[in-house]
This record gives structure tokens, C-alpha cells and sequence, in this order.
């Protein structure tokens, strides 16, 4: 109970209202709970969708697959080779002398089922749910890690670029002048390079990797917030209480992040989950044209891709379009919800 009243004594009551306002919105709150699961689950991925058992008993003693790499030799076997969890003769040693428990998909990203009874890509089955692609890979495995390597993409990608867009629109607004119109100049010309091509460019000089798509990205992404707190900074930077703080010789610094950013912030936080969704849709759409994270990684876009070129396999496609959708609809309405919270006509 302490910890609750603390907590409620250092809320702003303005911010505690909008709070309020966005968990009475129950499609938004109800959203968040969803999107929160998910990223949770994804987090989880090892733990839910692996070729190794997360436990194994052997010879009354304990082993943990998921965390560390062990030998044949270590249930009883002949050779010193990395143990295969699937091959029938580990499991019938270990099955010997203790037991193992398996996640509820026991399949990797990557991992290669050679035990199909039809050619790949294969259908639904008992065994994996969503079929498989062409290549002989669970679906769900491929959904779950790729779910997670797109959100911790876009996450990083929407932290790094607003941070970058709040500073430079910060600067501009503030200071205005010579500043903001060399500024907005460079902004003009910046926006109306072709960032495809770019992109194109760059992938074919350098292997593609999860740093170099986002350095590509960053380069563009930045300027979605410039506008919006530059246009915050224009209208209060002229307010009393600025003024007043500069007649006293407080730093610009401190006015800046201090007294006017908390202001901007309120018109950038509606912002933030449709520049998430822009950034995992950017992420699909270079894996669906091949330009995007090296063959082999778990992408959502290469699957959608694998939709197209295996028409005869409908789950490939139909999988990844509701994954997508599923996502970037919970994204838009947290977003929705987060803007009518911080719409001043509604909350004061």
C-alpha cells in the first residue's frame, strides 16, 4: 500500500487523468495487454520453440539443453559429436535413465525436419501446426522468432530515430533564425533522396545485417518527429515563463529538456507506436524484396515471400498475412488510444 501512495504522490494528476483516459479506452488497453503478451512470448522464444528439451534427468543428474551444448557422451553415447535430440537413438538412451521435457513446439527457426512424410512445403499436421515452407521449417517456430527479431528492430529503430528527431527539432525550434532555416533546408534535401535505391545500393556492397538495415534505416527514419516537436518549440519558446527563465540566466539546456520538451512530448508520444509499425512494416517489406537480414535469419517478410512463390501452399501466405495484421492493427490501436489520452479537447 505504501508503494501504491508513493506512487501516486509523484504522478502529475494532469498525467494520472490521461492515464485513466487510456485504460477506460478499452479496445486500446485491451490491445496493449495483447502486443505485451506477445512481445513476452517472443522473448520466450527458446523456451517455446526449440529441437532441444529445455530439462533433461539422466542418470540422476540434470541438464539444460536450452542453456548449454552437450555431447553424445554425456547419455551414453559413442561419439563426441553435439547431441541430435531428434535422432530416435538419444532419445532411447536417455529415456533409459531419466527423462526430458520438451517446449510445446519442438522445433527451431532453423532446425530442418527430415522426417516429413511429404515433400515440403507440408501441411498442417499434428506435429507442426502451421505446416512448414519449402525449406522444411516450422512455420510457428519461423513466426515466433522472426515476431521477435521485427519487434526488437522496430522498438530500437523507433527509440534511436525519435530520439535523433526530438533533438534536432528541438534545436530548431528553439533557437530559430539562421538555424532553423539552414536547418529545414538540409531536411528538404535530406527527405528527397530515393532511401530505396539507397538501400539497394549499400546491400549490394555490403553483406546485409541486423546493425547495417538499421545505421540504413536511422538515416530516414529521424526526420517523421522533426516536424511535429519543431512546431512545439516555435509555439512556446516565445511563452512568459521561458522568457522569465531567461532573464534569470538560466542555460538553454535546461530550458530546452526541462521546461519546454515535457511540453512537446505530449504531440510525440502519439506518434511513437505508428513510427513502431512503420518501422517493422519497413523491416517486412525489405526481407519480402530479398534486400533485407541475411539468408537463413527468422524474418516475417521472407515468409510472406514464401506465400507468394509457393501458391500451392496457402498456409505460407494466409500465416503471415494474419501475423501482420494482427500485429500492426494492435499497434495502431494502442496508438489511437494513446492520442485520444493526450488530446487536450478531450482530457484538459
Amino acid at each position: 500500500m505504501a508503494g501504491k501512495t508513493n506512487l501516486r504522490l509523484k504522478l502529475n494528476p494532469r498525467l494520472r487523468r490521461k492515464l485513466r483516459s487510456f485504460i477506460s479506452n478499452r479496445r486500446a488497453s485491451i490491445s496493449l495487454y495483447l502486443f505485451s503478451a506477445l512481445f513476452l512470448m517472443c522473448i520466450l522464444a527458446e523456451f517455446i520453440a526449440n529441437d532441444r528439451p529445455f530439462l533433461v534427468r539422466y542418470d540422476e543428474k540434470f541438464f539444460f539443453p536450452v542453456f548449454n551444448e552437450y555431447l553424445e557422451t554425456d547419455f551414453g553415447g559413442d561419439f563426441e559429436f553435439p547431441v541430435e535430440y531428434h535422432d530416435p537413438f538419444v532419445q532411447e538412451l536417455i529415456t533409459e535413465k531419466g527423462w526430458m521435457i520438451w517446449p510445446p513446439v519442438r522445433f527451431r527457426y532453423d532446425t530442418i525436419d527430415y522426417a516429413l512424410e511429404v515433400p515440403a512445403p507440408a501441411p498442417p499436421s499434428r506435429v507442426h501446426w502451421l505446416g512448414t515452407d519449402d525449406g522444411g521449417h516450422d512455420v510457428v517456430a519461423l513466426v515466433i522468432y522472426g515476431l521477435r527479431v521485427s519487434v526488437i528492430f522496430g522498438i530500437t529503430l523507433t527509440v534511436i530515430s525519435s530520439f535523433v528527431g526530438i533533438c534536432a527539432g528541438a534545436i530548431q525550434g528553439y533557437f530559430g533564425g539562421l538555424i532553423d532555416i539552414v536547418f529545414q533546408r538540409f531536411i528538404e534535401m535530406w527527405s528527397s533522396l530515393p532511401a530505396l535505391y539507397l538501400i539497394i545500393i549499400l546491400t549490394s556492397i555490403f553483406n546485409p545485417t541486423f546493425g547495417l538495415l538499421l545505421i540504413v534505416l536511422l538515416l530516414f527514419r529521424w526526420l517523421s518527429l522533426v516536424g511535429v516537436v519543431r512546431a512545439e518549440f516555435l509555439r512556446v519558446r516565445n511563452f512568459e515563463f521561458v522568457k522569465a527563465a531567461r532573464a534569470l540566466g538560466v542555460r538553454n539546456a535546461t530550458i530546452i529538456f526541462r521546461h519546454i520538451l515535457p511540453n512537446a512530448m505530449v504531440s510525440t508520444f502519439t506518434f511513437l507506436p505508428f513510427i513502431l509499425s512503420g518501422s517493422i512494416v519497413a523491416l517486412t517489406s525489405l526481407d519480402f524484396l530479398g534486400l533485407g537480414l541475411p539468408p537463413g535469419s527468422p524474418s516475417l517478410g521472407r515468409l510472406l515471400a514464401q506465400g507468394k512463390a509457393n501458391l500451392q501452399a496457402p498456409w505460407l501466405g494466409i500465416t503471415s498475412f494474419v501475423v501482420l495484421s494482427v500485429m500492426l492493427s494492435l499497434l495502431i490501436f494502442i496508438g489511437e488510444g494513446v492520442r485520444d489520452a493526450f488530446d487536450p479537447r478531450r482530457n484538459g
